[in-house]
């Protein structure tokens, strides 16, 4: 094979404890937005990863008791033997596919907000919940902490009877009790459980000590643990505390699973860390302290990196989360020397998003994640075309370019025109923006799977009239032409266009295409779309020189970004870009002196000093081709849809599940079709007896 040498250290077995890799590809635990709720989709997704190459698959996090509720958000729960045959489903799937099933198990301390139980919240020290709601954890006695050693024993038993390989201690991500103890600003704690590192570590001692001993060898006992909080001298750090720990427990676990804390730190975007390994400075140490394998995550999507790694003696098992979600099958590409194929993760973590929404998984490289029991989609096999020959696609965005790709690897004929003169659309001029540049990937990935089949063309400078589109004679036409940023202020505050009395006005389509606004006096960017590209923009305007004014009806700048976790990286970067923050106000009108904003609130206005202002509000359709087309050469074609923005505007992410999602459909009946959208997991009316 290809390659295979080159990374043949990738592809070694590794010991953990009594059991034994298959290779060196670890999916360390990652949330889905399926768990306890969508079972059989969830087992789907890990044996996706199995059948990938993935030799360990990890569940999300699990809760052990009613006491540790995170409703409504759908992790796993081992509450009682009732959510056995649910967990089971994971593993016989994963084994079937070859793998090892982990499982982390969890209780969540004072980040659970029991609203589904309402049980009183158990936290190491009397605090608020994690979330912004007017309820409190109480301090857990000492029967409280024998009680949750005893339901941690009792969950690790069931999840051995549901078949794990492996069940984890987690004391990570600043969510559960075993790592608030540990915490010094968590644990004000005066008894042998409080104060000194040797007391804060007891009880994770105790529960690594009740895991092996239940266990008794038939599982690994894997340890979790955030080796420093990233907060400096205010928090756990590696080089101290942080360390101290993995020497005092050094070789009790069988694994080593280490990271940073918060999750907003474990997961960064690439716009604020933009290099994979980035966690390798607070993690690589461990190695020298414990005789046990390493396995450690940072993004990791360069094959190289991953090898010297394990060949350095940094790690000897290669964790991931979100590469393991933009590219299930990573492993088997690298095996296979087929590097050129995998869908490197961009960072943009739309993946957390759902999972912060309560919704099932998504992800902008891989349109098929979260669809592998739903609609049954493989990411790597799609079915051959049927009686239909060609198609065209117009416009190469996110969704031409995966719409294209997939006709294409159906088998179809696929012309691809682009009007402009490069190929990726929005992705293309988005990724040109400030903390973007991995977005490039989504457009790199497609265009060299479409560059390499000989039964596509593509175009650049083809802006093609309907006429010519009916010229062609394809009767098979997807338009996905776009959209652009209204210029006149309609947006979700403002439904009408805005008064701006000759005050120059520029759009996000402006500034991508380099045309930024003169340097002359501030530029008012207004914004209510809301999402990450205001931010983006005041930050690369903010770059480039510009005196930047950011006002929206938000509470905060990108609001949307909370989602994603890094709101307060946005934030902080304006403030220190210098971006002046107008949150809570709308913009009224504007003219040549300046703009009037005023309060949601109270409606009092206030003027704002501005040379020009950047309207970041909504985004109109790109339909004009379509409705040429409709109107006039309707009887010419099979097919003709819209795909993507010009469809519904929206996230690349939504762009690309819409190419892929017409793809799948091409020539399918249409009854299976609308289907797989009702497809859905029942639940069970059996009773249970109050067991």
């Amino acid at each position: 094979m290809p390659g295979a040498n080159r990374y043949s250290v990738l592809f070694e077995p590794v010991k953990i404890g009594p059991v034994t890799t298959r290779n060196r590809f670890f999916q360390v635990p990652h949330c889905t937005g399926l768990g306890h709720v969508r079972p059989q989709a969830e087992a789907a997704v890990r044996a996706m990863k199995a059948e990938g190459g993935w030799s360990v698959v990890s569940t999300q996090e699990t809760e052990i008791h009613p006491t540790s509720d995170l409703g409504p958000y759908a992790e796993h729960r081992l509450w009682d033997k009732h959510d056995i045959p649910a967990l089971r489903l994971m593993t016989e799937r994963v084994h079937a596919k070859g793998s090892l099933a982990a499982i982390q198990l969890a209780h969540n301390g004072h980040h659970a907000t029991n609203h589904l139980t309402r049980a009183p919240a158990l936290g190491v020290s009397d605090r608020p919940i994690d979330v912004a709601y007017p309820k409190q954890a109480r301090a857990m006695d000492k029967q409280d902490i024998r009680d949750l050693r005893r339901w941690h024993r009792d969950a690790a038993l069931r999840a051995r009877d549901a078949g794990f390989d492996i069940v984890y201690v987690y004391a990570g991500h600043q969510m559960t009790l075993a790592h608030h103890f540990l915490l010094p600003q968590y644990n004000s704690r005066s008894d042998e459980y409080g104060g000194s590192l040797q007391n804060r570590v007891r009880l994770t001692r105790e529960l690594l000590e009740d895991t092996r001993e239940v266990l008794d060898g038939h599982c690994a006992v894997a340890f979790r643990f955030a080796v420093d909080q990233m907060i400096g001298t205010d928090g756990m750090q590696a080089g101290e505390e942080g360390r101290a720990v993995v020497e005092m427990l050094a070789d009790l676990p069988d694994l080593w699973d280490v990271n940073v804390a918060d999750w907003s730190n474990d997961s960064q975007t690439t716009r604020f860390q933009p290099e994979d390994g980035y966690q390798l400075p607070y993690t690589e140490f461990v190695k020298q302290v414990t005789s046990k394998p390493v396995v450690g995550v940072g993004r990791f999507t360069s094959p190289d990196l991953m090898a010297s790694l394990v060949s350095k003696g940094v790690l000897d098992l290669i964790g991931a989360a979100r590469p393991s979600i933009a590219d299930p099958f990573l492993p088997k590409k690298i095996e296979e020397g087929r590097i050129e194929e995998i869908r490197e993760c961009i960072g943009c973590n739309i993946c957390v998003s759902a999972d912060n929404l309560g919704v099932p998984i998504r992800c902008t490289q891989n349109p098929t994640m979260g669809e592998e029991w739903r609609r049954k989609w493989h990411p790597e096999v799609i079915a051959p075309k049927q009686q239909e020959e060609a198609a065209l696609v117009v416009g190469s965005g996110p969704a031409g370019l995966e719409c294209a790709m997939q006709l294409a690897r159906r088998g179809y004929q696929v012309t691809l025109a682009e009007a402009s003169g490069e190929f990726g659309g929005r992705v293309r001029k988005e990724s040109r923006l400030k903390g973007l540049s991995a977005w490039k990937r989504v457009a790199d990935n497609r265009l060299w799977d479409l560059q390499q089949r000989g039964n596509v063309q593509m175009f650049t400078g083809s802006q093609l009239t309907a006429a010519e589109v009916a010229d062609l004679g394809i009767a098979n036409v997807f338009l996905a032409t776009g959209s652009s940023w209204h210029r006149d202020g309609r947006g979700r505050t403002s439904p009408l266009a805005l008064a701006m009395g000759g005050m120059p006005v520029f759009t996000p389509d402006d500034i991508m295409d380099g045309l930024l606004p003169p340097a002359d006096g501030p530029v008012l960017l207004y914004d209510d779309d809301q999402g990450y590209i205001g931010g983006v923009l005041a930050s690369h305007m903010a770059a480039a020189g510009r005196k930047v004014v950011l006002a929206t009806p938000g509470a905060v700048a990108s609001a949307f970004t909370e989602l994603t976790l890094e709101q307060h990286r946005v934030q902080a970067d304006l403030l220190q870009a210098g971006v002046e923050i107008l949150p809570l106000h709308v913009l009224q009108s504007a003219d040549a002196g300046g703009a009037v904003l005023s309060c949601i609130y109270t409606s009092r206005p206030r003027r704002v000093d501005c040379a020009s202002v950047l309207m970041v509000t909504s985004r109109q359709r790109g339909t004009a081709l379509y409705d040429d087309l409709t109107a006039h050469h309707a009887g010419r074609f099979t097919t003709l849809e819209l795909i993507g923005d010009a469809a519904a505007p929206g996230l690349i992410a939504d762009a690309i599940f819409a190419g892929h999602l017409a793809a799948r459909n091409f020539e399918r009946d249409p009854e299976a079709a609308d289907a797989d959208w009702f497809r859905r997991e029942l639940i069970s009316l059996k009773d249970m007896g109050g067991a």
